[in-house]
């Protein structure tokens, strides 16, 4: 549930208009990015994890019609009523879910009869809209909070379809648009931060223009330790020198956990990396192709970015390296704008940066690549989940996550801010996640 919606205490017509337009925008991004795909790519399911585009396509418009529709309507009649069960994903208060690792088996209904829905039920929102412009903000919480979720779900149709064409023989490509830039080097360095008693997240009765996920709330008071961040993520090139110096087979780098899923699955490299006439490349969703040294790491998980981190504090210009904290890379990023290579730059692939304009602060905090901290994902001081079934969005996912930072090249640009908190468990890595090395300031 949304902690604000743009002027909270009286919506007026600006707010409210930027809503519908933003209502309109997520709904043809969504459907632009399945548009290249037949129907055969959009109903495969690669792994329990990832979810085919078709259930994307659909899911995201089952929110709306459960949580604004059914209670907003007048006379409503759902568009399927066993749509209830196969489209919800996690929502126990709204009842039954089909299987999360049985979404693939789902032939039925068809890409044409599930994109009959989303013009059904854009439609009924849209004529909606009207009649509830300046009289129900549960109604505009709700509406923000859909387009935000149908956003998370765009970047998870990209991430769930690459790991899909990952393990088609082919190695098809989603687009092609590589060579993407031309890359050149950069010498990370170490940016400081004084100490002290800073505040991190957002008050919920903060009247602001925005959104924000009720896990970045409330506002409170941290104390930390002056520290040192580094000014570019890590990068591919970085990771193959983790990796030349035997990275995955060093047991003393890793956590206990971590090293027990590396000798399980037998990891060596991160995930879409191989080997090809002695040289590292990677599938990306514009087919595969060599590693470019410069650009951010991505697809590695907790226990891969903790081991690199490790491994780079034994490293002479990196000593004392490990991974942020998640209020340290807030403190860092505040101030940031929030810019760089997002969903709309089509680039779908961490790119180096080519601007020195932001040469005395962190760059690419934005963009690019999640981050991952070394923060556990646990509710703030005085959190509250808010009532309902819309309560189940982030809090019961509070255990066994650590949370991550920024964005990513999958991510839509309006979509991010310094206090987002994105999660996933410390196994997970088909999400385009990185890191970016901190340490305690000498």
């Amino acid at each position: 549930m949304p902690t604000r919606i743009p002027n909270a205490k009286s919506p007026d017509h600006a707010s409210f208009s930027a809503l519908a337009n933003r209502f309109d925008t997520v709904r043809a991004t969504t459907e632009a990015l399945a548009a290249p795909l037949s129907s055969e790519d959009v109903s495969l399911q690669s792994m329990p994890d990832a979810s085919p585009t078709k259930w994307h396509l659909a899911h995201t418009s089952w929110f709306f019609e459960t949580f604004i529709l059914e209670h907003l309507e007048p006379a409503f009649k759902p568009f399927d009523p066993t749509f209830r069960v196969l489209f919800n994903s996690y929502y126990n208060a709204v009842g039954d879910k089909h299987p999360r690792g049985e979404r693939g088996m789902i032939s039925r209904p068809n890409l044409a009869e599930v994109l009959g829905y989303r013009r059904d039920v854009t439609a009924r929102i849209k004529a909606l809209l009207p009649a509830v412009e300046t009289a129900d903000l549960k109604f505009l919480a709700l509406m923000w909070l859909g387009c935000h979720h149908e956003e998370q779900h765009q970047e998870l149709i990209l991430t769930d379809l690459k790991h899909l064409l990952s393990k088609n023989p082919l190695k098809p490509a989603y687009q092609t648009l590589w060579p993407l830039t031309t890359i050149h080097g950069r010498k990370s360095r170490w940016v400081s931060y004084r100490g002290g008693v800073i505040s991190i997240g957002l008050d919920i009765d903060q009247v602001a223009p925005g959104f924000a996920f009720d896990n970045e709330s409330p506002r409170h008071q941290v104390f930390i330790e002056p520290f040192e961040l580094a000014s570019y993520p890590v990068t591919h090139g970085d990771f193959a020198a983790f990796i030349a110096d035997h990275g995955y087979a060093r047991p003393e780098l890793w956590l206990s956990m971590g090293w027990d899923w590396v000798q399980t699955n037998q990891i060596a490299a991160p995930l879409y990396w191989e080997q090809r006439d002695g040289q590292w490349h990677t599938f990306t969703l514009h087919g595969v192709v060599p590693i470019d040294a410069h650009t951010p790491i991505c697809h590695v998980n907790y226990f891969e970015a903790d081991a690199f981190a490790r491994w780079a504090s034994t490293q002479s210009h990196l000593k004392g390296a490990r991974l942020p904290r998640e209020a340290e890379w807030e403190h860092a990023a505040v101030h940031a704008e929030i810019e760089g290579n997002f969903l709309e730059s089509r680039a779908l692939h961490p790119l180096a940066l080519r601007d020195e304009k932001h040469s005395l602060h962190p760059a690419q905090l934005f963009g690019d690549v999640w981050e991952w901290t070394q923060s556990a994902y646990l509710p703030y001081p005085r959190y509250r989940a808010v009532e309902g079934a819309v309560g189940e969005y982030n809090g019961k996912f509070m255990c066994n996550q650590f949370v991550l930072r920024g964005g990513s090249c999958a991510t839509p640009r309006q979509h991010v801010r310094p206090t987002y908190r994105n999660f996933f468990p410390p196994e997970a890595r088909w999400q385009f996640s990185g890191l970016r090395l901190a340490r305690d300031a000498e």
